[in-house]
């Protein structure tokens, strides 16, 4: 036989397998939706709804309508999300276990937060969010060992990846316990822990974490884990800081304004908004980054310089908000080092850097699609924040400074995207956008409650 008919034979081979393929992927988006499902599908499936009939059957008589609502609404939409990335099923069933166990073994007696071993160590919300901060960190340095390691890059990624699912866990956990503690306290105490800084930074370190971890799924890349991992560190270095310097981490009864359902559905959506926004953040400084790799001129390496000098700026502004006599202040000393560190890391290391991450096209896209999830929910949030004003202070729009700031966030972002979908913006422009609006995102999250005052002021520094 001679080599033209072995290449035919080929060929046929492959075209009859493309056929198989092309076939096999045709039957299967003609199938329904619910008949994809697999048995471990509606197993899961079978658990949500079980576990939201019994809470729903238990605690009914203390919620009233729309939180009977939130409640019911809140089980179909968990099955979905399960069904769309089954990894979050995993977090889902294993989370709510271990909070069970937790909320089981204080048989009614905050006390036993320090009597009991798991519970002192591991299930109590403080330790789950001190064992969430520490992860995050390792998460983090795994990340960036795999960046300019050359030949365990793969495994060290990986590492931190699985790092940092335990520790989107452990926030879930602290975060579903802390729920509980709130109610131990006492019953006009209780509520959903999204209402202080403490809190919502949790909440902001696991939501931005998991939306990168989904991105991390569906791009088959890890490297930019590298860099969304900082903006959670430096979260998480907040964090720190306000639970030494200020005990923010002790549970304190609700404002009369915050006592209301639509605190449950505002405030997790304003930080899905502010997490996205933050990601795509970091993404577009591993853009410019990669694009300016070859630079040879330092002082052309705008990005890299604008890091440094955010970095170095954070610690020397929070240094001052420090008591005197709390040991805040050598706090941010060594947090401004660790911060010179990694710019200057970032700086001589940027072309290996450049060589690890995913193309332009890829970091473009991811980019994108960050800002639009963000932008639709900081647009939920701040509709539901309008009806939330109307309900408390007697008007939906009052020109507070954190709503003022909200609507600079949202025209920025929707300025972004209209100019992306209408005028195809890519490239360094939209990069130095998305990195400029994380300045303004952050001033309206952060930078209100450190320098003006409002109706929003419940979490001062």
């Amino acid at each position: 036989m001679n080599t033209t008919s072995i290449n035919s034979q080929n060929v046929t081979t492959t075209l009859t397998a493309g056929r198989h393929s092309a076939r096999d992927v045709t039957l299967d988006l003609n199938q329904g939706y619910f008949a994809r499902r697999n048995l471990l599908d509606w197993v899961f499936a079978a658990l949500v709804l079980a576990g939201g009939l019994y809470a729903f059957a238990r605690y009914n008589a203390f919620m009233d309508v729309y939180e009977k609502g939130i409640l019911l609404a809140a089980m179909p939409a968990a099955i979905a999300m399960g069904w769309f990335w089954r990894p979050l099923r995993v977090l889902m069933v294993v989370a709510s276990g271990f909070a069970l166990l937790g909320i089981a073994s204080y048989q009614g007696d905050l006390a036993r937060a320090e009597q009991v071993f798991w519970l002192k160590y591991f299930l109590s919300s403080q330790s789950a969010i001190l064992w969430m901060s520490v992860l995050f960190f390792m998460s983090t340095i795994f990340y960036w060992l795999g960046m300019f390691s050359k030949n365990q890059a793969g495994a060290l990624e990986s590492l931190g990846s699985k790092i940092a699912w335990v520790a989107v866990g452990m926030a879930v956990i602290g975060t579903l316990v802390r729920w509980y503690e709130s109610y131990l306290i006492g019953a006009d105490v209780g509520h959903i822990p999204v209402s202080n800084l403490y809190e919502v930074f949790v909440l902001f370190c696991w939501l931005t974490a998991t939306f990168y971890l989904y991105f991390e799924a569906q791009y088959k890349t890890r490297a930019l884990g590298a860099f969304v991992m900082l903006v959670v560190s430096a979260a998480v270095g907040f964090l720190l800081w306000y639970t030494v310097v200020r005990e923010a981490h002790e549970i304190q009864p609700l404002v009369p304004a915050l006592k209301s359902w639509w605190m449950k559905l505002h405030v997790p959506a304003n930080f899905i908004g502010y997490g996205m926004f933050s990601l795509a953040a970091m993404v577009s400084l591993s853009y410019l980054i990669k694009q300016q790799a070859d630079e040879t001129r330092w002082y052309r390496l705008t990005p890299l310089w604008l890091l440094g000098v955010v970095l170095c700026f954070v610690p020397i502004v929070f240094r001052t908000k420090s008591p005197a006599d709390s040991g805040g202040s050598n706090y941010w000393v060594g947090y401004l080092l660790v911060s010179a560190l990694i710019a200057a890391g970032i700086l001589l290391g940027r072309k290996r850097i450049a060589s690890r991450l995913p193309s332009f096209e890829v970091l473009d896209d991811v980019m994108y699609k960050a800002i639009a999830v963000g932008f639709a929910f900081f647009t939920i949030a701040t509709v539901l924040g309008a009806l939330w004003a109307a309900e408390a202070w007697g008007g939906y729009w009052s020109w507070d400074p954190k709503e003022t700031w909200a609507l600079i966030v949202w025209l920025n972002y929707a300025a972004w995207l209209h100019m992306r979908l209408m005028k195809g913006l890519r490239g360094t422009v939209a990069a130095w956008w998305a990195l400029t609006g994380l300045a303004v995102t952050s001033f309206a999250f952060l930078g209100v409650n450190m320098f003006l005052s409002g109706l929003h002021s419940y979490g001062t520094l």
